[in-house]
């Protein structure tokens, strides 16, 4: 099943992802500093939370931190905190508040009940994020399977979770009417997405296997949201693939060839940014396009060198790759915005990551030397060949011809000789004839 069929399949299913004409929702953000996290990481947290609320189009009117050991089984929030914070909303007409955590179904429903307006918890607000940029038919599938699978333990006939209408932070995606349903047909719209994902998954799987019979080399950006994946992209291709500032801008992959210095193409791939505590139910649903960056040669790891927070931002996006299996792929880090950090802040990253190499996607700075390194990292998936084949053995030649690239060829008394690189992996047919040159 194809994009192009898999976008037809949703006219006939749920209505998602649509309206995105509402006036900016007022809210108030909320962080618990338990015995896990540093003053210093529960405020970087909660600028995130931030950043996450004014891109799902909310503007934040007030921030809240509570210092407890562990979240309220109930509340998560301690009961006292959440109603003094309740009436802080009244007075601030506030109608959403984010929870920078993950609560449970009971923990949900009681906070509402208190707050008496709209709660959404960091996976909610992420997977909203995801609904409002998903273009394509296949991003749109993956979105809903995610936020079904979200909402289906908070199934609860016309529970206030589900029955606000207002088309705001937590609404969008699959209509209300269709989760307000019996479990059964949300079962089976939820096995109906599974089964059209599945056969998408198919076919780009046979995409890829036939990019590899072309014995081209694969690249996978990754990175933290923001980081300038896309930028960067653009800059080494030429293509023009969308590029805002704003998180999740970029949610299919997309595949464009890179010249290499010496010659050589690498085929290099773009798909969705990382963000810490990503949802597992995203990482899940959206593992047909994350398939792009399992399958690959090389990941080019971009890290934003102007976030306050880069190191914990690199080590999220690790934390992602390891639950994706592809956290074991040769790896280069690309030190990003380069022109925004300064100098002191650049070097101090390229002491800590030997090897890394840093640049700059809005100026160009450093992509000559980003370019040598990845032709450095790939070479090891070639064989440079020196060889004279028997003029009897004409399948060796066309197999050279066919898989590798022929630098020089003549023909002399004893054969052909040929000066070429073929991939490692065919090397071995030519084994016997190496220094007969």
């Amino acid at each position: 099943m194809t994009d192009r069929h898999v976008g037809r399949d949703r006219q006939r299913l749920t209505a998602s992802v649509t309206d995105l004409g509402v006036g900016r929702q007022r809210a108030i953000i909320v962080a618990l500093a338990d015995d896990h996290r540093t003053p210093a990481e529960v405020q970087a947290s909660l600028d995130e939370i931030e950043r996450l609320t004014d891109t799902a189009g909310s503007d934040v009117v007030e921030r809240a931190v509570q210092r407890r050991p562990h979240p309220d089984p109930a509340t998560y929030l301690g009961k006292g905190k959440a109603e003094e914070l309740a009436a802080v909303g009244r007075a601030l007409d506030v109608d959403l508040v984010v929870i920078d955590g993950e609560l449970s179904p009971v923990q949900q429903r009681n906070l509402q009940q208190i707050f008496e307006t709209d709660v959404v918890d960091r996976v909610a607000l992420i997977l909203d994020i995801f609904a409002q940029h998903a273009t394509s038919g296949a991003g749109r599938a993956q979105v809903e399977l995610a936020m079904l699978r979200y909402r289906l333990p908070r199934l609860r006939g016309k529970g206030v979770e589900l029955s606000r209408l207002g088309g705001g932070i937590g609404t969008r995606g699959p209509g209300e009417t269709k989760l307000e349903s019996d479990r059964r047909r949300v079962l089976k719209r939820i096995s109906q997405l599974e089964d059209d994902l599945e056969s998408l998954s198919t076919v780009r799987h046979t995409q890829r296997k036939a990019r590899r019979r072309s014995e081209i080399p694969a690249a996978a950006l990754v990175g933290y949201t923001n980081a300038g994946k896309s930028s960067l992209l653009n800059r080494l291709t030429g293509a023009n693939v969308l590029v805002e500032d704003r998180l999740f801008s970029t949610l299919d992959a997309t595949v464009r060839r890179l010249p290499l210095p010496a010659g050589r193409e690498v085929l290099i791939s773009d798909t969705v940014g990382f963000v810490r505590d990503l949802p597992h139910t995203l990482v899940e649903a959206f593992r047909s396009t994350l398939e792009e960056v399992v399958d690959t040669d090389l990941l080019l790891h971009v890290v934003d060198a102007a976030a306050d927070d880069a190191d914990r931002q690199l080590t999220a996006v690790r934390a992602t790759l390891q639950e994706i299996g592809a956290h074991e792929l040769p790896e280069l880090l690309v030190i990003n915005k380069v022109d925004v950090a300064g100098l002191v802040v650049v070097e101090r990253l390229l002491a800590l990551h030997p090897g890394a190499v840093a640049v700059s996607a809005t100026t160009g700075t450093g992509i000559e030397s980003l370019l040598e390194a990845i032709e450095s990292r790939l070479a090891p998936l070639w064989v440079d060949l020196d060889i004279v084949i028997p003029f009897d053995r004409g399948d060796l030649v066309s197999l050279l011809h066919r898989n590798g690239e022929v630098i020089s060829e003549e023909h002399g008394p004893d054969g052909t000789r040929l000066k070429a690189r073929v991939p490692a992996r065919h090397a071995g047919a030519f084994e016997a004839l190496q220094g007969s040159a």
